[in-house]
């Protein structure tokens, strides 16, 4: 039997959408592509593989994509992580410019993670 994954975009308590504002800035043909990642991501779960998504550190993955270089650069990541063994909660993006995902990026998405999940209790 195959889990069905539930794709859900983190909100903080006030309603903001961190991962949809950051696509919402997007070009159209880049929004497409994300959204394109993010459906195949919501398919496999977390047999995604690389080049597609990695696993960062503490349950923090990133999900990886290729954009035009018009949009402010061509490292594309979405960070996330999986939730009672269904839910895929994406947490924010952001424009990779160096080799390493930024520390601070990391910090974030765990931030969101634990607001989410003391929510959720």
């Amino acid at each position: 039997m195959s889990v069905k994954w539930e794709i859900i975009f983190y909100e903080t308590e006030k309603g903001d959408c961190p991962v949809r504002n950051f696509i919402e800035k997007k070009k159209e043909k880049n929004q497409a592509k994300i959204i394109t990642a993010i459906q195949y991501l919501g398919k496999t779960g977390p047999n995604l593989p690389r080049p597609y998504a990695d696993l960062l550190e503490n349950g923090i993955y990133e999900l990886r994509i290729k954009i035009a270089e018009d949009d402010g650069g061509t490292q594309t990541r979405i960070l996330y992580f999986f939730y009672d063994r269904t839910d895929i909660i994406l947490t924010h993006g952001f424009m990779k410019t160096t080799d390493e995902v930024p520390e601070k990026e990391i910090a974030k998405a765990k931030k969101y993670r634990d607001d989410y999940i003391s929510r959720k209790k």
